[in-house]
């Protein structure tokens, strides 16, 4: 019997809708601790929406692969550390090809509609996501998959597949870390 091309477990085409749902259910469900894991390990530059498509595209086209899937978490980590360096070389080696142009001397005349506090605490988020962006990433994973994510200490463990007491000491240095960076510039850090 062939496999039905349109169907994402290869299954007859009588199971395509559930087996696709059931696919559909599991990305919905583990969308935005994707989007975490990204944007701790994304280098600068990197845009995490084209990352999270290409960690969605791997997920259907290998999820056949996934073996135990009480482990579905830690592998699509590696998917998409795996992503985010893969981008990360293109983007090395297309700038190794590529002419330097001067860029746009002209201002973003973008217009920001939001209020002057929405502004500024936006910006202050920006601010504490750049300085954590700089933090290893043994140090940046944990504190994103926290802050931003919300997982509790038992959460991110099973999902980095590290000791509870490891993520907890971790948690502890990065929040410290970035602690001591937005003293020094007197940025408000609300997460830490």
């Amino acid at each position: 019997m062939s496999e039905n091309p349109s169907s994402p477990s290869g299954s007859t085409p009588g199971a395509d809708g559930s087996a696709r749902a059931a696919l559909d259910a599991l990305w919905r469900d583990n969308r935005r601790w994707v989007a975490a894991v990204l944007v701790a390990h994304a280098h600068v530059g990197q845009d995490i929406e084209d990352l999270l498509q290409d960690v969605a595209v791997a997920f259907v086209s290998k999820h056949k692969q996934l073996r135990d899937p009480t482990r579905v978490r830690p592998w699509l980590r590696a998917i998409a550390v795996n992503a985010v360096n893969a981008t990360a070389r293109r983007d090395v080696t297309r700038r190794r090809h590529e002419h330097s142009f001067p860029e746009d001397a002209g201002p973003d005349l973008a217009v920001d509609e939001r209020t002057p506090a929405r502004q500024a605490a936006s910006a202050r988020a920006a601010h504490v996501l750049e300085l954590a962006s700089r933090l290893h990433a043994d140090y940046r994973e944990p504190l994103l998959l926290r802050c931003v994510e919300g997982l509790s200490q038992r959460q991110i463990a099973d999902a980095l597949g590290l000791p509870e007491t490891t993520v907890e000491t971790r948690l502890a240095r990065a929040r410290r870390m970035l602690r001591a960076e937005t003293e020094r510039d007197d940025t408000p850090a609300e997460c830490l």
